[in-house]
């Protein structure tokens, strides 16, 4: 059984403890600059909320921590300070898919505001994970040509992995009815050992912050 979290909402609808995710999402979601955190026991986040967003958010919750529950124990610290915030200053990348393989469709859009940057699709019979790759990669594009630093957020550890390695992994056949995301696979490969950028590219915390935000909804 998964370990109980408590939200903690400093900026939102309504500031707060929650004890599910879904009561914090409702508070948090379409608030601008939504302040939120989650912490692993109720006098943690009681703490923290006190405390107040300054000291607490993006801390991973250890001052609370070493008030109110002493010598708890390493591990517990640990995991909290492995807590991120979100940089909203970014780009958040995500793909909708009807089958897989089947119609891929992706699009980058502002984290902080959901406005879409670029959308691309569909895309006859390829792969969520072709998908997200190219999207990064798509995305890094973008930002190259605008000379911006900015981050860009997935959800797709296989695609963050392609990307390290620059080269796919895919058992996705090539044929005339995949041509096109290899084409677009292929570009994005060649344009990966062709340039450098200076981006962070990141793994969207998707249970603690909810879906990302250019989620297409299917799930």
């Amino acid at each position: 059984m998964a370990a109980s979290k408590y939200y903690v909402v400093w900026e939102g609808k309504k500031a707060g403890v929650y004890s599910t995710w879904a009561e914090c999402k409702a508070q948090v979601d379409g608030y601008p600059q939504a302040k939120y955190k989650s912490y692993s026991t109720a006098s943690e986040a009681q703490a923290a909320l006190a405390a107040g967003w300054k000291k607490m958010w993006g801390q991973g919750g250890e001052a609370a921590a070493s008030k109110t529950a002493g010598s708890r124990g390493k591990a517990s610290k640990a995991a909290a300070a492995a807590e991120e915030e979100i940089d909203y200053d970014s780009i958040s990348v995500d793909v909708g898919t009807r089958g897989n393989p089947g119609p891929v469709e992706y699009k980058g859009v502002d984290t902080q505001t959901g406005d879409i940057l670029f959308y691309v699709g569909p895309i006859e019979n390829g792969t969520n994970n072709l998908g997200e790759f190219i999207a990064i990669v798509h995305a890094l594009s973008y930002l190259k040509e605008r000379g911006s630093a900015k981050t860009v957020y997935t959800d797709s550890r296989t695609a963050l992995s392609w990307l390290r390695n620059k080269k796919v992994a895919s058992n996705l056949p090539r044929n005339e009815s995949t041509r096109k995301i290899w084409e677009l696979t292929d570009r994005a490969v060649r344009w990966l050992e062709t340039h450098t950028y200076p981006n962070k590219v990141r793994k969207w915390n998707t249970e603690e912050w909810g879906e990302i935000k250019a989620d297409f909804g299917r799930k």
